[in-house]
């Protein structure tokens, strides 16, 4: 069955409204329009309202790059929220990239809780964890808080500072960090014979790795699930695969998950998505995830 899940416990996080290919939406008190290519349908509030609520609004440039104008320029440049569950808790730091991004993807909360769920049932005492394409950390930072060792791997020099600034605010210590190529990395820790009990791929669909690497998702996908199901303990592990690729379905993560596997345990496949407090659903990207224990 294809499950639509949405987070649960973002207190520091709200999307107000999506639609006219935009998002008006609330990370801790600091309210955002940002581009949103999936918002295809109109807008719930009127302009008026998301012209009174917004503080800062993006305007693109290009299809890669635009600017941040704010209505106060009092509003901080950066600033901070915290994400909690009932098993771990982390803090972010928010700042206003060149491309839109703002250093966390909150529909990632769902598979957050799934990540520190399954590390605390585990009989393993501390539990080895692996992000992959870990961007600013969260996922890293919620393993290493519900008591895994983590290794966090993004071939950004810039984004793994970012995740490292991350958990200091956050009070964790000892991820361990790794700038390079995630399929490079994969392949040498097969050959130097790790196994880990949790592993978190949330690949781009276009990217490109520290030495020119160039990375697509459906020509590479394949590979890397293969390579991957070579590292994961065979006795206690869970796994998740989250695309955002307007291409992808949840069916077809599903194929990917039981070609490598099949054998697989638990399997769940779905999509995310966020609920708008003004009423629709805005989704972001399909899921696969299993666990043994």
């Amino acid at each position: 069955m294809i499950q639509l899940l949405t987070p649960t416990h973002w207190k520091d996080y709200e999307l107000i409204d999506c639609g006219d290919f935009e998002k008006l939406e609330r990370f801790g008190n600091v309210v955002l329009i940002r581009p949103e290519p999936q918002a295809v349908w109109n807008k719930t509030f009127s302009d008026a309202e998301w012209q009174k609520r917004h503080d800062i609004r993006f305007k693109g440039r290009s299809a890669t790059a635009g600017e941040w104008i704010k209505k106060n320029p009092k509003t901080p440049d950066r600033w901070h929220i915290e994400y909690k569950n009932g098993d771990a808790a982390i803090k972010l730091r928010m700042a206003m990239t060149s491309f839109k991004h703002v250093g966390v993807f909150p529909e990632q909360a769902v598979n957050w809780d799934y990540i520190a769920k399954n590390i605390k049932r585990f009989k393993t005492p501390k539990p080895k964890v692996l992000n992959l394409f870990a961007y600013t950390g969260g996922a890293s930072l919620i393993a290493q808080s519900a008591g895994a060792d983590t290794t966090h791997v993004d071939s950004i020099k810039q984004v793994v500072s970012w995740a490292n600034e991350n958990q200091e605010i956050s009070n964790l210590k000892d991820i361990r960090w790794v700038v390079e190529d995630a399929l490079k990395f994969v392949k040498r820790e097969i050959k130097r014979g790790k196994k880990y009990n949790g592993i978190i791929l949330d690949p781009p669909a276009y990217g490109h790795g520290p030495n020119g690497e160039k990375w697509k998702l459906e020509d590479h996908i394949t590979e890397m699930m293969n390579d991957v199901m070579q590292l994961l303990d065979p006795q206690e592990h869970f796994l998740i695969l989250n695309t955002y690729s307007l291409g992808f379905s949840s069916v077809i993560v599903e194929n990917l998950i039981k070609s490598a596997n099949p054998k697989v345990e638990n399997l769940e496949i779905g999509e995310l998505y966020l609920q708008a407090t003004a009423g629709p659903k805005l989704p972001l990207g399909v899921f696969g995830k299993f666990y043994k224990i």
